[in-house]
């Protein structure tokens, strides 16, 4: 790492001055006990204090003074010792690396734990032991208002009124005893009439083989659709109802449509093909959304639930769709 010696005013290497002063080769980071010893000497040759080392490197004094003398329990964590060994054996002039091998060889790593460096404290904030106090606060209330509300669901449902006791006839004077208004009798309870398959009927009436269900179940599907949509009675209340959009429109303009109009009751899809067989609409309708079918001749409606679709003609309710595939033609008339 870059020194900076700034503040460094006398760090003159003299020793080139000096008659009586060794060979500049001689000095090496393997003299001495240890590299302590080896910087030192080293030191002493360039004529530098222990204060002009700490002033040039940054190096605390007794950081210096502790290295030189191999006191490790006095300085900082393993690799700031390194670095300092490194900066102050550049500072001579000496190989950085090198210093830090033979400091290795005469310092072995024993694994121990990063030390902080000597003048840092350490300080807990205040704030975090509130956050926590807050914190536990807000989750205690939280259980507490679940265990309150909890409480007052599982309470006793209100005891039920107890039923009204048959009054016991009156006696009369003169022995005779005076009854009460008839009680009713109690409903009966009423069973749904059963579900009968279409065209099991005409399949009876035919021998009941397969194929006579299956021809009679065909015979009404052409049935419902030359003759349009057939009105059940529960439709009957809502026929000749105005048309009212409860969504989006699609298919030809008011001014442009047939007056037919398919509305979906529920989500259904829905293709209108031309006479050649060319689809002139396809689209999944959601619920409420119509289709206003234009004036062009010979389309054809096809579902995926007929009774998915309320026809409106001239704007007004007169069924729905009874087959999968209807002529829009004879819906209008």
């Amino acid at each position: 790492m870059p020194l900076d010696t700034g503040r460094a005013t006398h760090l003159q290497l003299v020793a080139d001055d000096r008659d009586d002063a060794p060979d500049v080769a001689l000095l090496s980071i393997e003299h001495g006990a240890d590299i302590g010893e080896a910087l030192q000497v080293a030191r002493e040759f360039r004529g530098l204090t222990l204060q002009d080392v700490a002033d040039a490197t940054r190096i605390r004094l007794s950081y210096v003074e502790a290295l030189e003398a191999m006191r490790l329990d006095d300085l900082p964590s393993r690799p700031f010792t390194i670095g300092y060994v490194k900066s102050y054996a550049r500072l001579l002039g000496l190989d950085g690396e090198a210093a830090v091998a033979r400091f290795k060889l005469d310092a072995p790593e024993d694994n121990e734990p990063l030390r902080a460096p000597v003048g840092v404290r350490r300080e807990s904030d205040p704030r975090l032991g509130l956050l926590l106090a807050g914190g536990l606060l807000v989750v205690v209330a939280i259980v507490l208002w679940n265990v309150a509300q909890r409480a007052i669901a599982t309470e006793a449902p209100p005891p039920l009124a107890a039923a009204t006791a048959p009054r016991a006839p009156t006696i009369a004077s003169g022995g005779a005893v005076a009854l009460g208004a008839p009680v009713p009798a109690p409903a009966e309870s009423t069973v749904p009439e059963p579900y009968k398959t279409p065209g099991l009927d005409d399949a009876a009436a035919n021998g009941g083989s397969a194929d006579a269900v299956t021809a009679a179940s065909k015979a009404r599907a052409v049935e419902a659709a030359a003759n349009g949509p057939v009105i059940d009675a529960a439709q009957t209340a809502a026929l000749g109802s105005p048309f009212k959009s409860k969504a989006a429109v699609l298919g030809a303009s008011p001014a442009d449509g047939s007056g037919v109009i398919l509305q979906a009751r529920k989500g259904a899809s829905l293709v209108v093909r031309g006479a050649d067989g060319s689809v002139f609409f396809a689209r999944q309708l959601a619920p409420g959304e119509a289709y206003r079918a234009p004036r062009t001749g010979g389309l054809t409606a096809d579902v995926s639930d007929p009774s998915a679709f309320n026809v409106y003609v001239g704007g007004v309710l007169t069924g729905r769709l009874q087959s999968a595939q209807t002529s829009l033609g004879k819906l209008g008339g």
